[in-house]
């Protein structure tokens, strides 16, 4: 006895810092049968792994390339300042903010991996060597708070980055006037699936009945729509009502209109002999008469 095959999972890639569980929590509430696979990628890995069908749609960094790629922006992350515990904006409140000109004569430590100054200029000053050769980026996101943990510079991330790598010896503050990281579902534009706009209307809050993916009103009313022999049954049912209901009209007025005579013709009822007349009432009946 063969066994059906397993559905194709929906692969939903994640960069680091995101947290799709609660869009995923809807998912399987609303798709029980289409297995949601969570694929965590670095952000300069996830056009790649779109392009290649590794994943069907990305929770991503924006912005991203508009001929090949749909995108809707989700939200935008404020930009931290990641210090160490020995820097002189330690001293300052956990709620206080600093600004660009408060880093201004700092190393400013920006990863390979950055997702933040692809378009927007670098406040501080670069790393260099003591001889003033600039030095080489950092690899990573990890690697850069590593290196301002030993106090010699300053990294402007994302929050939720910040929150990632956080160190024991390493804090941070809000950059007030620092650029912000925006987020947005991504997918391939010609692969715009009834499960990728099901995902669209999970991540925009839709609800079941407002969805247009698979679980949309208009994809019930497809699987809703009668046969061919029901809908000509239905409509047979349907005449047979609508003649009953006009005879059962017809014989209602008839009714009607003896009612309305025998009122108008007295308590003698139905007036039955040609041109016969109600009897005067200033005249009686008598004996002779």
């Amino acid at each position: 006895m063969s066994h059906p095959e397993p559905p194709e999972p929906f692969r939903l890639a994640y960069v680091p810092g995101a947290t799709p569980s609660k869009w995923a929590s809807v998912w399987r509430e609303r798709l029980p049968d289409v297995p949601l696979e969570l694929v965590q990628l670095e952000a300069s890995a996830v056009a790649h792994a779109l392009e290649a069908g590794e994943a069907d749609a990305a929770i991503g960094r924006l912005p991203v390339d508009k001929e090949m790629f749909s995108a809707i922006p989700l939200y935008e992350e404020t930009s931290v300042v990641c210090f160490s515990r020995d820097h002189l904006l330690a001293a300052l409140a956990d709620e206080e903010v600093v600004s660009s000109a408060d880093i201004a004569e700092d190393p400013v430590w920006v990863p390979a991996d950055d997702v933040i100054f692809a378009a927007h200029p670098v406040p501080g000053v670069v790393p260099a060597d003591p001889e003033g050769n600039p030095l080489d980026p950092v690899p990573t996101t990890a690697d850069a708070v590593a290196t301002v943990a030993a106090n010699v510079g300053v990294a402007v991330l994302p929050l939720s980055l910040a929150r990632l790598h956080r160190r024991k010896d390493v804090t941070y503050r809000l950059l007030e006037d620092g650029p912000t990281a925006p987020v947005g579902l991504v997918w391939p534009t010609e692969r715009t699936t009834d499960l990728v706009e099901e995902l669209i209307g999970i991540v925009r809050g839709r609800t079941v009945n407002s969805s247009r993916g698979r679980g949309g009103p208009a994809a019930r009313a497809g699987k809703e729509t009668p046969t061919s022999s029901e809908s000509t049954g239905t409509s047979a049912r349907a005449g047979v009502k609508k003649q009953a209901k006009g005879a059962s009209s017809r014989v209602a007025g008839r009714a009607a209109e003896r009612r309305g005579s025998a009122k108008a013709g007295g308590r003698g009822g139905v007036q039955r002999g040609k041109g016969a007349r109600p009897v005067s009432k200033g005249k009686k009946k008598g004996k002779g008469k």
